[in-house]
């Protein structure tokens, strides 16, 4: 994802989209020219031809005062994509997660090393971005790698049938529907208004299945809320220029609540005699409890989290049927990286890879 800052003008780019749209009606969707396959889908029907993405676009064109041709003319060239609802489905009822399975997925040996050649290309940066934002430069390797290792993997869906499919096809059977369609036709509604900024081609930005894009695979609401331009040379790029990504990551941290020099988790371990589990793991990964009272609930912080100022969550991390669950404090930190990821499990794979890369670094 590139933006400039200032607002080009649109004439001739509301032209060949019209020109685009008009010509996917008989084609399959364009693809990008770019090294990076696209996923598309021959035959699929492009949204042109749907009433409730057209009013959409008309909407859309009015909340925010752009061009309507523009609008109708890039959604009208979307087109959907049928494996993407299925994607959105949870997993069948009563599964059983497993976290050293998850962990397994984002830490190993490739993963670590690309974050050290991460970190040692961009170390003044990341030490930059800890002193203006508070952020630890392994929060944000951690992140990075997690989410595409370094930018090898930043999806290969045109954002725009994504979006577009999720926005207008998105599965009626998922138990949130409604709640999340909205979300999506919000996303949607951000990414067209960034891209009215842009002298670019709206049908060219690719990124994940959800319509996450570039090397921290931000959402379209969070480019435009939280991208920065971190090496001041008058854009926005979180696909090639990691200063952009590093500052725009810490600055969303900061933005949820980040706490400088805060441990995102502690050991913790249980009294059996007087633990009340169901109590404990009722506000799910929310810090609810004072020390006090999670030490009361037979829950006992270790080492410095016996003196932890602020509350506490006791996160569950499920090992498969035949397994124990790990157990571990969260803080206000830990609850701030699942705002980037709702799932404790994807937080702490981007703490232990954080700290796995961190280990690495050191001689």
């Amino acid at each position: 994802m590139r933006f400039f800052l200032p607002a080009p003008r649109r004439a001739a780019a509301v032209a060949l989209l019209a020109a685009c749209c008009a010509a996917s009606m008989a084609a399959q969707a364009q693809k990008a020219p770019s090294a990076r396959s696209v996923k598309t889908v021959a035959g699929s029907t492009p949204y042109a031809t749907r009433d409730d993405a057209m009013r959409f676009a008309d909407e859309v064109a009015e909340r925010r005062g752009l061009d309507r041709e523009w609008v109708r003319a890039t959604i009208g060239s979307a087109r959907f994509l049928p494996n993407v609802p299925r994607l959105m489905l949870p997993g069948p009822a009563g599964t059983v997660k497993n976290w050293q399975a998850y962990r397994s997925r984002f830490i190993d040996a490739t993963r670590i090393a690309a974050g050290v050649r991460f970190w040692r290309n961009n170390a003044g940066t990341l030490a930059r971005a800890e002193a203006m934002y508070g952020v630890p430069a392994e929060i944000i390797v951690g992140i990075v790698g997690v989410e595409t290792i370094y930018g090898r993997n930043m999806g290969s869906f045109r954002v725009i049938d994504a979006l577009a499919t999720l926005s207008f096809d998105f599965p009626q059977a998922h138990p949130r529907a409604a709640e999340r369609e909205a979300f999506f036709r919000g996303e949607l509604e951000s990414f067209l208004s960034t891209e009215s900024r842009t002298a670019d081609n709206p049908l060219l930005p690719v990124g994940s299945y959800a319509g996450a894009m570039g090397m921290p695979q931000f959402m379209p609401s969070s480019i435009a809320k939280y991208a920065v331009d971190f090496d001041g040379d008058g854009r926005i790029d979180l696909v090639d220029n990691p200063a952009d990504v590093i500052g725009s990551v810490a600055n969303y941290f900061k933005a949820f609540g980040w706490t400088p020099g805060m441990p995102a988790t502690y050991p913790v371990h249980f009294e059996e005699a007087r633990l009340k589990k169901a109590l404990l793991l009722a506000p799910d990964i929310l810090p609810s409890f004072s020390t006090d009272s999670f030490v009361a609930a037979g829950a006992v912080p270790e080492g410095e989290g016996l003196r932890h100022k602020g509350l506490l969550a006791l996160i569950e991390l499920q090992n498969g049927a035949d397994a124990p669950p790990t157990y571990v404090a969260g803080t206000r930190n830990f609850y701030v990286i699942t705002r980037y990821n709702w799932s404790s499990y994807y937080a702490m794979s981007v703490l232990d890879l954080g700290q796995e890369v961190k280990a690495a670094m050191e001689p």
